[in-house]
């Protein structure tokens, strides 16, 4: 039977390792090194609090201290930790378990798309019920240049790796592509900017897809979330209900992959 001065230990052991979470994660969040003041801050207590958690997870590698700054960064244990964590995210997994939600929500048919071999490529399809079907199927491969999806990857792709795919287009795209100057690179910047990609008619005339991007814990472009409809049911607004909906899947699926805020 458990004492009293029992429980007492061990509410106090649990609220230590939920104090040193709150630490850790100020670390992480104010990397790539920080201060004692801006740590007790973001983590919400004292400096003198702080520093004695500072100095315990030094201790077990959690943390590290700059000798001539003084300042704290993540020790190598951490690093292992986070290592291990981006590990086994599931990147498809995690984002298409939300997909039917995505669906449901804007009655439109939605799609998520990464980049392989074979440049963009759909890999998980939600199609909606009671609209007309647009017929998009998993290992489908969507143009760089011609598709909202293939856009967004050129938004945000380094370009050798984007140039590389971009040898598929017509010589027309190929040159706008590298003339800083061209309605093509406009149109790429613009995307960056609002975090969107809409088209109409493009690839299919009568259907229209808006697109957003999903981020890795790296800040790296790792998929492509898209809806598709027809352009009578499609809302192509950057600022309506149909882009404000997309555009928070992608944030809360880039927050899951451990993309930074």
């Amino acid at each position: 039977m458990a004492t009293s001065s029992n429980r007492a230990t061990s509410r106090q052991t649990v609220q230590s390792a939920e104090i040193g979470a709150e630490v850790l994660k100020a670390l992480a969040r104010l990397g790539p090194a920080a201060s004692l003041t801006s740590l007790a801050d973001s983590a919400g207590m004292a400096p003198a609090k702080a520093h004695r958690y500072l100095q315990a997870m030094i201790a077990s590698g959690l943390a590290a201290q700059e000798k001539q700054s003084g300042r704290y960064t993540l020790g190598p244990e951490a690093i292992k930790i986070g290592m291990a964590a981006l590990a086994q995210i599931d990147v498809v997994g995690s984002i298409s378990e939300s997909l039917p939600d995505l669906r449901d929500e804007t009655a439109h048919t939605c799609f998520v798309a990464v980049w392989g071999s074979q440049g963009a490529t759909v890999v998980r399809v939600m199609e909606s019920i009671g609209e007309v079907t647009v017929l998009t199927r998993p290992g489908a491969k969507m143009p760089l240049l011609r598709s909202a999806t293939g856009l967004t990857f050129a938004a945000w792709l380094p370009p050798r790796e984007r140039d590389v795919d971009a040898a598929r287009e017509s010589a027309e795209l190929q040159a706008q592509l590298h003339d800083p100057e061209s309605p093509l690179c406009a149109r790429i910047e613009s995307i960056r900017q609002s975090g969107l990609s809409v088209v109409q008619g493009l690839m299919v005339p009568g259907i229209d897809a808006m697109a957003a991007p999903i981020f890795g814990a790296r800040s790296e472009i790792v998929a492509v979330v898209t809806l598709i409809g027809t352009d009578n049911s499609f809302g192509r607004s950057p600022d309506g209900p149909l882009a404000r909906k997309l555009s928070a899947f992608a944030k809360d699926a880039s927050a899951k992959l451990g993309a930074p805020g």
